[in-house]
């Protein structure tokens, strides 16, 4: 199907302007599909002519200013518009699918209970698949929505839904809404209702996670109230929505949308587990996030999806300032600097880099590829920067500017920054070209010269010549564990540093983790600072040494075995935040890079014996704990203490919970020590929909070949599979050390997984080409694999940002092992 250009949509918005749309949905008929009419109000400034999007099961009718059109002219979706008038109404009458891949109107049957639920999911492209539109950002209009469901059912939207008789819902108009903001929420929710200033509040889920969401309930209301009040004060400018929903909905691709009153979470964010404390902080800076999209990128909208960080980068920037300065979880930077940076720099290091701005986005499918760790990381630390540069008071002057003077509207970059140049006199866009329209990230290294003197080096990581303007702390941490800051503003290649540095201790640039770049440590510098991170007492300063060391480790300057050595020496004593990102499990961290970085064996047992130690010295139902207990599960082979936990033989304070369970089981399911059998008993104990996950994720893990290839049936060529139970099974289809059962599988992985893309859309197709691609097989065949699916011109667009991004990760791991050996100590 082809994916809406941007000659296109400056096109069609240029002709059209939409005045309403009347949306009436029965979800009565079945469950395979639903009846969908829309009726659309709209004008033609010169009566060309044009399309509608739509994406039916089945067509029943269509009519144009009372005329009936052809149906049989839809085609990929679009059903052409001819002979418009200066007014035009359209109704169209269709039959919609009900899916599974987190898109359109997705439904879900919980096995716990039976019980099915819905949610509608329209964001780029999809919501042609519940009801025709004109699906671009910058065709705004009010929505006029009705639903028959159930009589059992609850009903939430964009505004409040009101029950007339049983079963059948009408919600308020809307305000102007792009059409990829609207949402329904459909099903026998469990519903938990408050007020804060005057806004109604509700929280909503699946009645099997109904006590968990009641536990957490209290903690969710007063984040809510706290991320108000903040963004009126900064703001200016109340809530505009009405009502505020958030629901937590069953297999949702992404950790939430942002649709205007009715926020969708990922229920995932429900802890049935237990969840450390960095969970904890993690689901309230997505609360914050979305939250601030109300006003930017809801409230104001981009008109076209090249100006995506308008939205992202900044709610990912407003997400982490409101939750470090108004919520109890004020070390989220420190976060932010272990992951969400780590996230970003990454992406602007491939292939695939972009600018933040201006990026192109020909196509929404593009588009998509773009929702990356450069439009919401790096985009967020620019912002950053920005505020420092224009100072708080400026920096805030222009977003309300921009904020009133576009409001319920859509805008670009250049509204943004014509609304800062008036609040300052900074020039503004000579830094949003250097930082917004150039992709790449600079290194920063602290340089001693043969005089002795300290300066700072910056390598340009750009493929044109840019020599960004960068400002932060630079630190010279001391033998005696005091230190010396001083700041730098650094314009051009090298600037000269004012500390008096005497040849000892460890230079540290940017130790405040202030500007975006990556920082390099000089030899000196990385072998020592092992013992510096067990004596620096700001964590956000060893969040940047870690980084450094991790950062080192992908581009070969740091041997794994001296990566590790840095563990052994330096982590026991790190705080519970720097244990959990730079440790562990079997999806991130260290543990995450056995059988990439780390051998399956030698080096799994010392990563194993960190945490197996990090967990000794925990204070028994510690937060500690739980991460130590995690990340031992996920490096350890030892089958005997395993089988132990499983038992209930755990370490005091300890607690088995169903998540810990689980985690045992798929380790001893990797370690081939459990088969189906055991798989099926752990599935009948706990038969929740978490439960249904874990077990795919343990039949995945199983190295056995007959397992293998059924699994692989079912990634390549089921299509009955929802997307949360594809992402199980492709996760840990691939593990470290299981080579003999799983090489076969390799060169079929870059002709099997594209053609998938014939049985899939969106971003499913894109989550399986990423998840299922052979990390483990770190060979310059591999490479040479990838480089020929990436070369092939048919390759889908969606897959072919997954398979090169993955291509990339891979030949760091490549030339690590070229340069250290398989050993990763040196040949």
């Amino acid at each position: 199907m082809p994916s809406l250009t941007l000659v296109e949509a400056h096109e069609r918005s240029a002709s059209l302007s939409v005045s309403s749309y009347r949306v009436h949905l029965d979800l009565t008929v079945g469950d395979k599909t639903f009846r969908s009419r829309t009726s659309i109000e709209f004008r033609s400034s010169d009566r060309r002519d044009t399309f509608v999007d739509v994406q039916p099961e089945i067509m029943r009718s269509a009519e144009l200013n009372g005329e009936p059109l052809d149906v049989g002219r839809l085609a990929d979706g679009r059903l052409p518009l001819t002979g418009l008038g200066d007014v035009n109404t359209l109704v169209v009458d269709a039959d919609m699918a009900y899916s599974h891949d987190g898109e359109g109107l997705h439904r879900a049957v919980d096995p716990e209970d039976g019980r099915a639920y819905v949610y509608a999911m329209t964001f780029l492209s999809a919501a042609p698949r519940i009801f025709a539109c004109f699906d671009q950002p910058d065709l705004k209009a009010a929505f006029d929505i009705s639903v028959k469901v159930p009589p059992e059912w609850t009903v939430l939207g964009n505004t409040r839904a009101t029950q007339r008789v049983a079963g059948e819902w009408i919600l308020d108009v809307t305000k102007p809404l792009s059409t990829y903001f609207v949402t329904l929420v459909a099903g026998p929710y469990h519903s938990i209702t408050s007020t804060h200033d005057g806004i109604a509040l509700g929280l909503h889920c699946r009645q099997s996670l109904a006590r968990h969401l009641e536990a957490d309930s209290d903690e969710l209301f007063h984040l809510t109230g706290q991320c108000f009040d903040e963004y009126h004060r900064l703001f200016g400018i109340r809530y505009p929505f009405g009502d505020y929903h958030p629901a937590f909905v069953p297999e949702f691709n992404t950790g939430a949308m942002e649709n205007p009153g009715c926020v969708t979470f990922s229920d995932e964010y429900v802890f049935k587990a237990q969840a450390t404390q960095s969970t904890r902080a993690s689901r309230a800076y997505v609360v914050a996030h979305e939250m601030a999209h109300m006003w930017f990128g809801d409230l104001v909208t981009m008109r076209w999806w090249d100006d995506l960080w308008l939205n992202e980068s900044f709610a990912t920037y407003m997400g982490y300032r409101v939750t470090s300065e108004v919520t109890s979880f004020r070390d989220i930077w420190t976060d932010f600097a272990f992951v969400e940076k780590a996230w970003g720099l990454a992406a602007d290091q491939r292939s695939s880099t972009h600018p933040i701005a201006g990026n192109g986005a020909r196509d929404t499918a593009q588009a998509l590829t773009d929702f990356d760790g450069i439009s919401y990381s790096k985009g967020s630390g620019v912002l950053r920067q920005l505020q420092a540069y224009l100072g708080d008071e400026a920096f805030l002057r222009g977003v309300v500017t921009h904020l009133h003077r576009h409001s319920f509207g859509n805008a670009t970059l250049s509204d943004l920054l014509q609304s800062w140049q008036q609040a300052t006199d900074k020039n503004v866009t000579a830094w949003a070209q250097d930082w917004l329209r150039t992709a790449g990230v600079d290194t920063l290294r602290c340089c001693v010269g043969s005089d002795g003197a300290v300066f700072v080096e910056r390598a340009n990581g750009s493929g044109e010549d840019v020599s960004r303007a960068h400002a932060f702390t630079a630190t010279w941490y001391r033998d005696d564990e005091t230190s010396v800051s001083t700041p730098v503003e650094l314009h051009d290649s090298r600037t000269p540093v004012d500390l008096p540095y005497d040849g000892t201790g460890l230079l540290l640039p940017d130790s405040a983790d202030e500007t975006w770049a990556k920082v390099a440590l000089d030899p000196t510098s990385a072998s020592r600072a092992p013992r510096f991170l067990r004596s620096i007492e700001d964590p956000l300063s060893r969040a940047v040494i870690w980084r450094a060391l991790r950062d080192g480790l992908y581009d070969a300057t740091v041997s794994p075995g001296d990566y590790l050595a840095a563990l052994e020496q330096s982590l026991v004593g790190e705080s519970d935040l720097a244990v959990e990102k730079t440790l562990g499990s079997a999806s991130g961290g260290a543990i995450g890079l056995i059988g990439v970085y780390f051998s399956p064996a030698d080096d799994r047992r010392r990563l194993a014996a960190v945490a197996a130690e990090i967990l000794s010295r925990s204070a028994p139902e510690s937060n500690r704990q739980l991460i130590a207990a995690r990340a031992l599960v996920a490096a350890s082979d030892d089958e005997q203490m395993l089988r132990s936990w499983l038992d209930g033989a755990t370490p005091p304070g300890l607690r088995a919970d169903d998540d810990l369970r689980w985690r045992i089981t798929r380790a001893l399911c990797e370690h081939g020590a459990y088969g189906l059998s055991d798989l099926k008993a752990e599935q009948e104990r706990d038969p929740s929909s978490q439960g249904a996950r874990h077990a795919l994720r343990c039949r995945a893990a199983i190295p056995d070949r007959d397992v293998k290839a059924q699994v692989w049936d079912d990634i390549t060529s089921n299509e009955s599979l929802s997307n949360t139970e594809l992402d199980a099974l492709c996760e840990y289809f691939f593990r470290p050390g299981q080579d003999e059962v799983t090489g076969a599988f390799v060169p079929r992985y870059f002709t099997e997984i594209p053609a998938t893309a014939s049985l899939r859309t969106g971003a499913v197709v894109a989550s399986v080409a990423r998840l299922a691609y052979p990390r483990f097989a770190v060979s310059p065949e591999t490479l040479r694999l990838s480089s020929r699916c990436l070369d092939d011109p048919s390759l889908p667009e969606l897959a072919r940002r997954s398979i090169s991004d993955r291509t990339d990760d891979l030949r760091q791991a490549v030339a690590s092992r070229e340069k250290f050996g398989p050993t990763g100590r040196g040949r």
